[in-house]
């Protein structure tokens, strides 16, 4: 299983070498490895949704056009996913791409929004809301980090065997694509009202018209491909993700609804 990545769309703007590096020279790498391997196993990696880019198409279905990223972040996931094909029609391997839908929870990244505004609201400072266009909220179909991990196992339970011997395929190999997410889209503005009444501190919002930086207005995933051939089925709505992410940070970092705890 392969997680590794250099992830956010807003970053690549600022350093775009390290995602084609990590995502594309990276992965190249990874999977020159496992084909020479013996046996070859069989490879589940991280794609994104990110790579739906402008698709408008809702909600979102492995079968959808992604061939318009909207940032170079969803460029490199799109170009994953290209070239594990290639490795799997040249060499036999058996691919499993997984496209995540904005993943949260305890342990998660420090730059995603709803662990920047956790950080921001109990330290009393003002938090960004981008808004889209016409000043519509935007909305995320958030994932909760235990029904992703149900979702990544399954895929290894399910992935099937790799086909080539010594860089040679004997056969076709499994090549799939499946979308993990929730299925049930909340908007940003939801989720800092979550946010309040779990950390009950009220948060000091400035409302900003999202900028062009490869952020899309919203994402929502199909799962009925995923449901059917892995039995993936998202238990943790956003209301208890986030009470458990909460009790995870107040713990971690030691805040008590802005004071230190010792």
């Amino acid at each position: 299983m392969h997680l590794a990545a250099q992830a956010g769309v807003r970053y690549a703007m600022e350093n775009p070498h390290s995602y084609v590096h990590s995502n594309i020279a990276g992965l190249v790498t990874l999977l020159e490895a496992c084909k020479s391997a013996y046996p070859q196993p069989s490879v589940v990696w991280a794609s994104s949704s990110s790579v739906y880019g402008l698709n408008e198409n809702v909600p979102f279905s492995e079968s959808d056009r992604t061939d318009q990223p909207a940032s170079l972040y969803a460029a490199t996931k799109k170009a994953g996913e290209e070239i594990t094909h290639t490795y799997n029609h040249i060499y036999g391997l058996s691919i499993t791409g997984l496209r995540f839908f904005t993943v949260y929870g305890p342990w998660g990244r420090p730059d995603m929004a709803y662990f920047s505004f956790t950080r921001n609201i109990l330290q009393g400072k003002p938090i960004t809301v981008y808004r889209g266009k016409d000043r519509a909220d935007l909305a995320r179909d958030f994932t909760f980090i235990d029904d992703i991990v149900k979702g990544c196992v399954g895929s290894l339970d399910t992935s099937g065997k790799s086909t080539g011997s010594g860089g040679k395929k004997r056969g076709p190999a499994p090549y799939r694509i499946f979308n993990l997410g929730n299925t049930s889209p909340v908007t940003v503005p939801t989720l800092v009202s979550l946010l309040e009444r779990h950390l009950k501190v009220k948060a000091k919002r400035n409302f900003v018209d999202m900028p062009g930086n490869g952020d899309v207005p919203f994402t929502h995933a199909n799962i009925s491909l995923a449901h059917r051939e892995l039995g993936y089925k998202p238990t943790t709505d956003l209301a208890t993700g986030l009470k458990k992410f909460v009790k995870w940070y107040l713990s971690y970092y030691g805040y008590n609804h802005g004071k230190a705890v010792n």
